[in-house]
């Protein structure tokens, strides 16, 4: 079981990590919502809980919620630039499908 995080996603952690002053790395899990039943949520982990699935991936730390590692396991996490636009990217083998705006997805 991993998460996986290309080069650019490490990248624009540890400079996160770095201006915040605080955090132990990246938490990736999911919610229930949007147009095709779950969505990822991406925020700096400020602790790391005795349930939590933890990962190395370029060196930062990525934290996954027990809930949550069935649905993203083996997901790589991107950080893409698209003109003034900037987003974390996912690409889950899991996923059967995905909403149009790509913020949801399905299993």
């Amino acid at each position: 079981m991993a998460i996986v995080l290309t080069e650019s996603a490490a990248d624009r952690v540890r400079d996160h990590l770095t201006k915040r002053g605080a955090g132990v790395g990246l938490r990736v899990g999911i919610k229930k919502t949007g147009c095709s039943g779950f969505a990822y949520v991406v925020n700096y982990a400020d602790e790391i809980r005795p349930d939590d699935a933890v990962f190395e991936a370029r060196g930062v730390t990525v934290v996954v919620d027990p809930a949550s590692l069935p649905l993203i396991d083996g997901t790589v996490v991107d950080f893409v630039k698209q003109g003034l636009n900037e987003a974390f990217r996912f690409q889950n083998p899991k996923a059967k499908g995905e909403c149009g705006c790509g913020e949801s997805f399905n299993v």
